[in-house]
C-alpha cells in the first residue's frame, strides 16, 4: 500500500514539472510583475534663480517664480506639446463663425487651496488686475484687454468679444487666476507688497506649504499636493525646491545628494552633467530661434536682394557643428520660422544641409565670381566686392557665433565684417531705423505658443514694424493675414504651410537653430516627459504624473 502510494505521488511531482515547463515556455504570453507609478515620495529640485514673489501677475521676469507659480495656479486653458489648447479651469469653449466673439464655460468643481469654490468673480478680478495701470504685463497686453468686451452670461459662462477678429488670442488665457476674496480689499497699485504674495494661495495640482528660510534668506519653497485638485492627484505628495545662483552650483548639490534634480542645465555644465552616471537629462525645445536678417533694402549691398545667393550663404554654413561646439549640442537646426513639433509646424520643408561646394556653384551661377585681379573674395559683373557688415550682440555667445558665420563665409568667398554691439542698442540703434546690412540675432517668443509670424514678415510691418528685413512678398503676406483672422486650425496649418514653402523658398532671412533647455534628474525620478517648451515652466506640465514610489501588478506581455 505504502509503495503505491509514493509511487502516485512521483507521478503527480512529475506532471506538475511537466505542466510547469509547458507553461513557462508557451508562446502566447507570460505573466510578469510590471511597476506602476503609486502615490507617495519626496520630489527637491535644485532651482536656478532666486525667490521675488509667488504670483502669477507679478512673474514676469522672474522665470524661478514662474517655475513655481505654473503647480500652484491654474488658467482658463493651457497648451499642449503641440502647442493646441486645452481646458484648464474653462471646461470648454466655442469661437464665432467670424471669430469675434469667445464664449467659455468655467468648471464647477474647482478649489482654491483653502476651500474656497473658484468662481467666475475670480476671472474678472484677475483680468481687471492684468489691464490696470499698474500691472506688470506688457504694455500690449494691458491694452488689448481694454479692447475686449467682457460679459458674463451666467455663473458659469463667460463671452469675450474681440474688435476685430484675431486667433491668437488664445494666447492671452492662459494667465494664472487669482483668489477675489483674499485680495480684493488690496488696491492694485500695492498687490506686489502684499503678504499673499509669501503665502500664496492658488487652485493647482500643489499647494503651497511654507518658505524654507535660513540666515533670513528665502533659501527655498515646499509644496504639498492638493487633494481637492480637479484632476487625479499628483503621484509625488511633496515638492521641495531650493534656490542656486547657478546651474555649477545645482549640480555640486545634486553630487551631494541634497537634491534629485537639476533644474536648469546651462551649456558651461553640459558636459559634466554628461559624465554623471545617475543623472538622466531631459531637454525641450525653446521658444526662441536664432537667425541672421538680411537687410534686403539696403543700397549699400544690392546683392542681399538675390534669393539665390541667400540660399548660397545658407548653404555655406556648418550650422551642425555651430550647435556642437558653441552649443554643446543643445540646439537643434532650423529650417524655417515656425516651431517644429506643433500643429503649425511644415515638416515637409526643404532641408539645407552644409554644402560650400554646392554654395560656391550657386554664386558663380549667379555671377559672383573671383576678380581678375585676384583675392579671395567674389565679385559681381560691376566688380562690386560680396562683402558686408554683421552686426551682433557682444555677449560672448553671440560674438563666438559671428565669428564661426564669418569664417565658414570666407570659405566660399564672402567677406563679413563683424561689429559688436549691446543687445538692446542693435535693435534701436540699428535695426529699428533700417541702418545696417545684416545682424545676428533671436527671435523669442516666450509665452506664446501661437505662430503668428505677421509681425516679422508681414508687408505692412516693413516701415515701423519688426519686419527688420523688410521682405515685401505679397504671397507670403497674404498667407499669414488670413491664418491670423480665422479661427479654424485645420485652415490656419494651411495657411501656414503655405506661408513657410515661399519663405523656404525666398530666405528673407537665414534660420540657424532653436535652443532646447536642458535638466537632469536621478534616475529615482519616473515618469519624467519633456515636450517642446513654449516657456521653461512648460518642463512642469507632466510634472502630477511623474512619480517615486511604484507597486507591482501582474501583466500578461506577449512574446515575440
Amino acid at each position: 500500500m505504502i509503495k503505491k502510494l509514493r509511487w502516485q505521488i512521483l507521478v503527480i511531482v512529475i506532471t506538475l514539472v511537466v505542466v510547469g515547463a509547458l507553461l513557462l515556455t508557451q508562446e502566447p504570453g507570460q505573466q510578469v510583475f510590471a511597476p506602476q507609478p503609486a502615490s507617495g515620495g519626496i520630489y527637491t529640485e535644485g532651482l536656478v534663480g532666486s525667490f521675488v514673489r509667488l504670483n502669477p501677475l507679478l512673474d514676469q521676469n522672474n522665470p524661478a517664480d514662474r517655475d513655481i507659480n505654473r503647480l500652484l495656479f491654474s488658467g482658463l486653458i493651457r497648451f499642449d506639446a503641440r502647442g493646441m489648447p486645452t481646458p484648464d479651469l474653462a471646461e470648454s469653449w466655442g469661437v464665432s463663425q467670424d471669430g469675434t466673439i469667445y464664449n467659455f464655460a468655467l468648471r464647477t468643481n474647482v478649489f482654491w487651496h483653502d476651500g474656497q469654490p473658484v468662481t467666475m468673480a475670480d476671472v474678472l478680478f484677475t483680468i481687471d488686475l492684468i489691464k490696470s495701470d499698474s500691472s506688470l504685463f506688457p504694455a500690449d497686453v494691458r491694452e488689448m484687454w481694454k479692447q475686449v468686451q467682457i460679459k458674463q452670461l451666467n455663473d458659469s459662462t463667460l463671452q469675450f468679444i474681440l474688435p476685430e477678429p484675431f486667433a491668437p488670442f488664445l494666447d492671452y488665457l492662459t494667465f494664472g487666476i487669482v483668489p477675489r476674496h483674499l485680495l480684493e480689499t488690496t488696491p492694485p497699485d500695492q498687490i506686489q507688497a502684499s503678504a499673499f504674495n509669501l503665502a500664496p494661495i492658488g487652485s493647482g495640482p500643489y499647494r503651497f506649504e511654507r518658505l524654507i528660510v535660513e540666515n533670513g534668506q528665502v533659501m527655498g519653497v515646499e509644496l504639498r499636493s492638493f487633494e481637492k485638485y480637479y484632476q487625479r492627484r499628483a503621484y509625488m505628495d511633496q515638492v521641495i525646491f531650493r534656490y542656486y545662483p547657478s546651474s555649477a552650483a545645482a549640480l555640486d548639490a545634486f553630487r551631494q545628494g541634497q537634491v534629485l534634480a537639476v533644474g536648469e542645465l546651462t551649456t558651461d555644465v553640459i558636459p559634466q552633467a554628461l559624465a554623471e552616471p545617475n543623472l538622466n537629462i531631459y531637454t525641450g525645445r525653446l521658444p526662441e530661434l536664432g537667425l541672421v536678417y538680411l537687410n534686403l533694402n539696403n543700397p549699400e549691398v544690392p546683392f542681399l536682394q538675390d534669393a539665390q545667393l541667400r540660399r548660397a550663404l545658407l548653404m555655406g554654413l556648418n550650422r551642425q557643428q555651430m550647435v556642437d561646439k558653441l552649443l554643446a549640442g543643445q540646439g537643434i537646426i532650423a529650417d524655417g520660422p515656425l516651431f517644429p513639433g506643433t500643429w503649425a509646424y511644415y515638416d515637409g520643408l526643404e532641408h539645407l544641409v552644409y554644402d560650400p561646394d554646392g554654395a560656391i556653384a550657386l554664386l558663380k551661377n549667379s555671377g559672383y565670381t573671383i576678380p581678375a585681379s585676384g583675392g579671395e573674395v567674389r565679385a559681381d559683373k560691376d566688380g562690386k566686392l560680396l562683402s558686408f557688415t554683421l552686426l551682433h550682440p557682444d555677449d560672448e555667445l553671440h560674438t563666438a557665433l559671428a565669428q564661426f558665420i564669418q569664417k565658414n563665409w570666407a570659405r566660399i568667398g564672402v567677406q563679413v565684417n563683424l561689429e559688436a554691439m549691446p543687445y538692446d542698442a542693435l535693435v534701436n540703434e540699428r535695426l529699428i531705423p533700417r541702418t545696417y546690412q545684416a545682424a545676428l540675432l533671436d527671435i523669442n517668443l516666450t509665452r506664446t505658443p501661437d505662430p503668428d509670424p505677421y509681425p516679422f514678415w508681414h508687408q505692412s510691418e516693413v516701415t515701423g514694424g519688426q519686419n527688420y528685413s523688410q521682405w515685401d512678398n505679397r504671397s507670403a503676406s497674404e498667407y499669414i493675414e488670413q491664418a491670423r483672422i480665422n479661427p479654424d486650425f485645420t485652415v490656419r496649418a494651411r495657411l501656414y504651410r503655405n506661408f513657410q514653402v515661399v519663405f523656404s523658398k525666398e530666405l528673407p532671412a537665414l534660420p540657424l537653430f532653436f535652443p532646447v533647455y536642458s535638466f537632469g534628474a536621478s534616475p529615482n525620478v519616473l515618469g519624467v516627459q519633456v515636450p517642446p517648451l513654449f516657456d521653461t515652466s512648460d518642463r512642469f506640465l507632466t510634472l502630477p504624473d511623474w512619480y517615486l514610489v511604484t507597486r507591482r501588478t501582474l501583466e500578461q506581455t506577449q512574446v515575440p
